[in-house]
């Protein structure tokens, strides 16, 4: 697969070698190409690319979600005070260029998507086409869950005249992306055109429409408590249509550091500031500790003694499971009421004189997570099942019972870590924890509070951020006590979207307007018209 992503990747300008009387050809320049000779199928592998590159690192995830829903936290203060408006909702000097990066991404990554699916309808790719519209729906879904009503119905049509879409409210919004993925996924077909250069599937269809009916899951389970009558209705259309059946199915992109194509959140998680200040949440090693879950010992440390030791990412701590200590979200190194040293359960200092640091006894993250080449979660066979169980609880028409979709959810968590390189939870010890954390069936707020735990747990070990904060803010749980930081920008409650880009006031001013409007607001606190919460 690697081999595929340093191929392809760096093959979109084709060299067309040609040379004769003929004026036009002389002066055709023979390094770029046209319409007419360029394969669109070397597009499918940037484009995946980019959703990486914009689920991953510094885009945000790192820098926001994944201290929001406390799965990581942070003092955020000497060389990684960036990490304030994650940790504590405070602005650093560069969230204004944060907020808009996922909208940039993710824009630039369904333009060039657009452009794929328009190259392969002139060349009868049908197929190609399809691919393109699951993960164009794929990316736009992902950028309307952090920052509610985007265009979408009119987007990526300048050639057709509308230079300024509007934007669609997310109650429509939807079920139009809802359809216009069950279209693609039925549209698939092995008698047509091979997908080829695809760095996700190698061309696999039958994988390809796993994939599109497990996102068809994902998306349908989001609008349970908005309009739970779409939400069924495609959820049930997606188990029958044939989500992922093993972890051999999911979504796993991977990275290759050595052309160039590393993980976006290594690069994060290998810089020095990052590498000291970057935590556990006590949320989350706390959770962990209480269920004795065997990912602990995979993807928590504690560095050894010293500050020295403490910045230095290439040497391993200890990851005895009864040593882990959590830090707490909202704490700082600043000699305030605030710092970390004031901590009612504070650890103590490791390290003497100007070797010591307060920090030495919180878990930091292994170094599964500093590894460039690490792969990137898109999507998973423990969260399809984990959905499931909780479709189920609703009433929905999926099959099987809660408690054994869960159970396969909680196996196929243990599994699939593994794909980290040196992320192995043993086959032993996966079988004891599966049957000893049975679903609690006594009540739906029972079910429900397990099930959706998992998710936030499971999405976060794999570094899946953004998931974790969509599955928080639509189920709940697990139930956070927010952090209420001097100067913060969310009134001390845990943000629940990002604000829209200041670069749409610009370019595209009135229907930002109206869909301030029909949101009623634009700050961080204001929901997506899904999080019913």
């Amino acid at each position: 697969m690697k081999r595929y992503i340093s191929l392809f990747l760096t093959g979109l300008i084709l060299v067309v070698s040609a040379c004769d009387s003929n004026f036009e050809e002389i002066n055709t320049d023979p390094n770029k190409a046209d319409g007419a000779l360029f394969d669109p199928s070397l597009i499918l592998p940037t484009a995946q690319k980019n959703y990486s590159n914009l689920t991953t690192g510094y885009t945000g995830a790192i820098l926001f979600q994944s201290m929001w829903i406390q799965a990581l936290a942070s003092t955020s203060t000497g060389n990684a005070n960036y990490y304030s408006n994650g940790d504590k909702y405070v602005v650093s000097g560069s969230t204004n260029s944060y907020i808009q990066s996922a909208w940039n991404v993710g824009y630039g990554n369904a333009s060039q998507l657009s452009q794929m699916q328009e190259l392969a309808l002139t060349k009868n790719k049908p197929n190609l086409n399809h691919v393109g519209t699951i993960m164009k729906v794929l990316t736009l879904a992902y950028v309307t869950d952090i920052y509610g009503d985007i265009p979408y119905s009119e987007a990526f049509q300048a050639t057709e005249g509308i230079t300024r879409p509007t934007y669609d409210q997310q109650s429509s919004l939807y079920p139009a992306m809802l359809a216009d993925l069950d279209a693609a996924i039925t549209g698939l077909n092995a008698a047509q055109d091979a997908i080829t250069n695809d760095v996700l599937y190698a061309g696999d269809l039958t994988k390809w429409k796993k994939f599109g009916y497990s996102l068809m899951l994902r998306m349908a389970m989001r609008l349970v408590d908005a309009d739970a009558t779409t939400a069924k209705t495609y959820v049930e259309k997606a188990v029958a249509g044939g989500v992922f059946a093993s972890i051999a199915d999911e979504a796993v992109l991977a990275s290759d550091q050595t052309n160039g194509y590393s993980n976006s959140s290594a690069n994060a998680l290998n810089v020095v500031g990052d590498v000291y200040e970057v935590r556990w949440s006590k949320t989350m090693i706390d959770f962990l500790k209480s269920n004795n879950d065997p990912r602990l010992a995979v993807v928590a440390e504690v560095p050894p003694a010293g500050l020295i030791n403490n910045r230095n990412g290439n040497i391993s701590g200890d990851n005895t499971p009864a040593l882990q200590t959590g830090l707490p979200n909202g704490y700082d190194l600043n000699g305030g009421s605030t710092d970390v040293s004031l901590e009612p359960n504070y650890p103590g200092p490791t390290g003497t004189g100007a070797d010591a640091t307060p920090l030495g006894n919180y878990s930091r993250p292994t170094a599964i997570y500093r590894d460039r080449d690490a792969p990137n979660f898109i999507l998973t066979y423990a969260e399809v099942k984990f959905l499931m169980a909780e479709a189920l609880i609703r009433g929905y028409n999926v099959g099987g019972t809660s408690a054994q979709h869960y159970a396969d959810g909680l196996s196929a968590a243990m599994s699939t870590i593994a794909k980290f390189n040196g992320g192995v939870v043993s086959a032993a010890d996966a079988t004891a924890f599966v049957a000893t954390n049975p679903l609690d069936t006594s009540s739906e707020a029972a079910s429900l509070k397990m099930i959706n735990e998992q998710i936030w747990a499971t999405t976060s070990l794999l570094a899946d951020f953004v998931e974790a904060w969509n599955n928080w803010k639509r189920s709940g749980y697990p139930v956070l006590t927010p952090v209420d930081y001097s100067g913060n920008f969310s009134q001390g409650m845990i943000p629940v979207r990002q604000p829209y880009p200041s670069s749409e006031a610009s370019t595209n001013p009135d229907n930002l307007k109206n869909a301030i409007s029909n949101m009623g607001g634009d700050t961080w606190v204001n929901s997506v018209w899904w999080d019913a919460n």
